[in-house]
């Protein structure tokens, strides 16, 4: 076996991963290791934009994970991507620039977890930020992480737009400002046309370092731990077991299934679990792949007339070929685009103060992710709730690492989301009948107009809901015995482990997660070298 020695060990070469080894190999007197189970992001469809289709389910770049039968699904299980490659699941996601609301973090300062308010990670956001836009208040220039306009454009989104105004949902410019009511484009994490990336951004401009070491195609096995310290780990690549042992500490940026399961295989967690499943009890923390959340997402969809959409370019041959040649000369058009270009920020009843739910609006349509598109005119209202209620959990099923752990996200499992389910629906259909889009007479494909009482609706949504990608809170901090982390991120019961990732989130934040997880090892980093 052979070993290695460094001071920090960062494990998952992901969103958080990347920007924490640029931060800490920027000291020369630390000598880091990054570790990534996944190998080059060299495949050409990372880069381009519309390439996450062909990402997503790919072996090559996925972990391909499935929940366990959901029963707030009627039953059903879905795909759960998540990035296996250099730059994880900034590889693969939908490239939207969203931080949350100020309320988020603020609820995190007010769960106890000092340092955490809006007011506190706000400039860490601004630091890493390089806005098309300029600097104010809000936002940065000068950073690593791109934040441009999209590079398309389409009339029956403008449309959309408008539709949502005369439905008393006002305007705006941007999402990023603590409050996101409004409807607006999204912005994106892209820069001249291709896709930005994590190892892009954060790791490519200082690979030469001659203080960072960058393993791929590597698994960790297990932590290596004596006395209650952890001294290192253990990793297998291609077949082979190496020791990896670290001076000051390891940090686990594996991800909100990855982070868990390294735990738990490592003895940490559930001491119930751990015996059943043969392995020795090291640190009993109970909350270990519990408090999962996610968004799930309702994509309601419309079959429109006289529309452009995304549908009949794709589905005739002349329409490739334009998009090809328009991506290929200008960077621009649909094989630029990310997922989804229109956003909207509301809330599902009046109860409510700050937006609860998002759209993800698409002028596509298709039955589910990894079908053709509809050969009609298609647009698609994808809409989730923000702040759900309903937890879920993560475990190994197996001391085996190459077993899949349990993912059960437990949706719709809470009364108050199967509200906003109902209510998400009926907003949608609120939009589309306001005089913007009558000239393309909407007619409702799902889930279908015939679904009116919210016991319908509720029942229906989980026929139609399905993951946005946004699994967190699986390692979350906390001030209390029992918190798996703490807020400066260390592991509790046990010295020289960190978890920096998605996973360490008390509650999710209101929109897409990727940026937030970038604050995060921001925000880090700071703590790691303050303390060294």
């Amino acid at each position: 076996m052979d070993k290695q020695v460094f001071d920090i060990i960062i494990v998952g070469a992901g969103t958080a991963g990347c920007l924490l080894a640029n931060r800490l190999s920027a000291n020369k007197n630390l000598n880091i290791a990054l570790i990534e189970a996944g190998g080059s992001d060299n495949y050409h469809w990372i880069h381009i934009p519309v390439g996450y289709l062909y990402c997503m389910g790919n072996k090559r770049t996925d972990w391909l994970y499935k929940t366990s039968s959901q029963p707030g699904l009627n039953g059903r299980h879905l795909n759960y991507p998540r990035g296996k490659v250099m730059g994880g699941c900034s590889s693969i996601n939908g490239m939207i620039y969203m931080r949350g609301q100020s309320k988020d973090y603020d609820y995190w300062r007010q769960l106890g977890n000092i340092g955490w308010s809006w007011d506190d990670v706000l400039p860490y956001f601004v630091k890493t930020e390089d806005n098309f836009s300029g600097t104010d208040e809000y936002h940065g220039q000068g950073g690593e992480w791109r934040v441009d306009e999209q590079r398309l454009h389409w009339d029956v989104l403008d449309d959309f737009q408008n539709a949502t105004v005369e439905a008393g949902i006002p305007k705006i410019k941007d999402f990023n400002n603590g409050n996101n009511f409004g409807v607006s484009y999204f912005k994106v994490n892209q820069k001249n046309g291709f896709r930005l990336n994590t190892v892009k951004a954060f790791l490519k401009p200082i690979q030469q370092r001659k203080n960072l070491k960058i393993f791929k195609n590597c698994e960790v096995e297990s932590l290596i731990i004596k006395n209650k310290i952890v001294t290192g780990l253990k990793i297998k690549t291609n077949g082979n077991e190496l020791q990896v042992s670290c001076n000051k500490e390891v940090i686990l940026s594996a991800g909100s299934v990855g982070s868990p399961k390294i735990l738990e295989l490592s003895g940490i967690g559930n001491p119930k679990l751990l015996l059943k499943l043969g392995i020795k009890p090291i640190i009993d923390s109970k909350n270990v792949g519990e408090n999962l959340q996610d968004h799930l997402q309702l994509r309601v969809i419309y079959k429109l007339q006289n529309a452009k959409t995304l549908n009949q370019e794709i589905n005739s041959v002349f329409g490739k070929m334009k998009i090809g040649m328009e991506y290929l000369f200008k960077r621009k058009g649909p094989m630029s685009m990310a997922p989804s270009q229109l956003g909207v920020f509301a809330m599902s009843d009046s109860s409510y103060e700050m937006p609860n739910v998002q759209f993800h609006v698409q002028p596509l349509s298709l039955d589910k992710f990894g079908d053709p598109l509809h050969n009609f005119p298609g647009l698609t209202a994808s809409v989730c709730n923000l702040n759900p209620l309903s937890r879920g959990s993560i475990h190994i099923k197996s001391k085996d690492l190459k077993v899949q752990p349990e993912i059960n996200p437990n949706y719709l499992s809470h009364a108050t989301d199967k509200k906003v389910a109902a209510d998400s629906i009926k907003l949608a259909r609120k939009i589309i009948s306001q005089p913007s889009m009558k000239k393309y007479n909407p007619e409702e494909y799902a889930p279908g107009i015939n679904y009116q009482t919210d016991k319908e609706l509720e029942r229906v949504a989980g026929d139609i809901g399905t993951t946005i990608f946004h699994p967190v809170g699986t390692c979350a901090m906390g001030v209390r015995d029992d918190s798996v982390t703490k807020p400066n991120l260390k592991v509790n019961g046990i010295e020289k482990l960190r978890v920096v990732d998605a996973s360490i989130m008390p509650s999710i934040t209101s929109g897409n997660t990727n940026s937030p997880t970038l604050m995060i090892a921001e925000k880090a980093s700071e703590l790691i070298l303050n303390e060294v």
